[in-house]
């Protein structure tokens, strides 16, 4: 099943929300949507991340997002001033501990620009994978809060490619289908001329 990207969007900012609705604390980079676009035969991921009030982004801050299943090597983009890596585990800011599969490829997007201040779009990070059938993972960010000089780490709930799946238990593949359309006329075929026989 292919979502369009506006249910996956949707899907998006309710998490983003959720994330955002169920505790106090102060949270760091958000990924308030998610879409998902055809390109040369793979799919564009594209999250818009936000900075939030009372948050910083400086030299160094970075976020990762992980489990980024079937990415396509080079076809990773940046808004300026940011620059992109990928790794099997992490990086991870301190004191955090998101589930990471070692066998899957993680995107980390690092700033080096000017300090920017809270309540703005960072822009469109964008990866490419083989795959549009999304599945829930995180995104981990480290940014300083504008007060006080403490850094936010903080763990939000994002949608990634899930690479490598079959169909479903129960569901057919369409070969199997296929087979079963041609199959079926021929056994009614051979049972009426048993009928006919007897």
């Amino acid at each position: 099943m292919t979502r369009t990207p506006r249910t996956v969007r949707l899907f998006a900012l309710a998490l983003a929300f959720a994330a955002t609705a169920t505790t106090t604390a102060r949270a760091g980079l958000l990924p308030v949507s998610v879409t998902i676009t055809p390109e040369a035969g793979n799919f564009r991921w594209t999250y818009a991340i936000v900075l939030p009030t009372d948050v910083k982004v400086q030299s160094g801050d970075y976020f990762t997002v992980y489990d980024f299943g079937g990415l396509v090597a080079g076809a990773i983009a940046a808004p300026d001033g940011w620059t992109y890596s990928t790794s099997k585990t992490g990086p991870t800011p301190s004191r955090l501990n998101p589930q990471d599969d070692p066998a899957i490829d993680n995107v980390t997007w690092t700033y080096h620009g000017p300090g920017l201040i809270g309540q703005t779009g960072l822009g469109n990070f964008m990866a490419n994978s083989t795959s549009d059938r999304p599945g829930a993972s995180v995104l981990t960010a480290q940014s300083p809060r504008q007060v006080g000089g403490l850094f936010d780490r903080n763990i939000s709930e994002t949608l990634v490619p899930v690479a490598g799946l079959s169909a479903p238990p129960g569901v057919p593949e369409p070969a199997t289908l296929v087979l079963a359309g041609l199959g079926l006329p021929l056994l009614g075929a051979v049972r009426r001329l048993r009928r006919s026989k007897s």
